[in-house]
């Protein structure tokens, strides 16, 4: 994701936009989810906490469920045990993780998925996890 990553601007936009405070916590938690793109709370700690010593674990997680139910960002439960964030305000996607290295991929969801098969349900969430090798374990 970093190569189409949102500026400064853009994300305390985007937080101000959504009714949040943009804390410095809260905009390094949602910076980094945009540069690291899919880490888990353990890696968004392990890049913040060496230019931000003062920051916990805690606040991490506190700025991850604010950022989460500000419909900023988007849990990925992809692997079992482990939640990944994504940037929310995203086209539809889906994601594939390689199962030799972890990386995880935005993939193109599929087009024939067709909601309208789905009338009468109250859908708010469509999540597709696909799992394999990716082409560079695959050489």
């Amino acid at each position: 994701m970093s190569k189409d990553a949102p500026t400064q601007n853009k994300l305390i936009e985007m937080m101000n936009a959504a009714g949040m405070r943009p804390s410095l916590q809260r905009l390094a938690t949602l910076d980094c989810i945009c540069r690291l793109g899919h880490p888990t709370a353990e890696e968004i700690y392990a890049d913040l906490s060496p230019t931000l010593p003062s920051l916990s674990k805690t606040t991490v997680y506190n700025s991850l469920h604010a950022l989460v139910t500000a419909a900023l960002v988007r849990e990925i439960d992809i692997e079992s045990g482990t939640c990944h964030y994504d940037l929310a305000p995203q086209p539809r996607h889906s994601h594939f993780i390689c199962r030799t290295c972890g990386r995880i991929f935005d993939m193109e969801f599929p087009p024939e998925l067709d909601m309208a098969n789905y009338a009468g349900f109250s859908i708010d969430s469509v999540d597709l996890y696909l799992k394999g090798s990716c082409p560079e374990c695959n050489k």
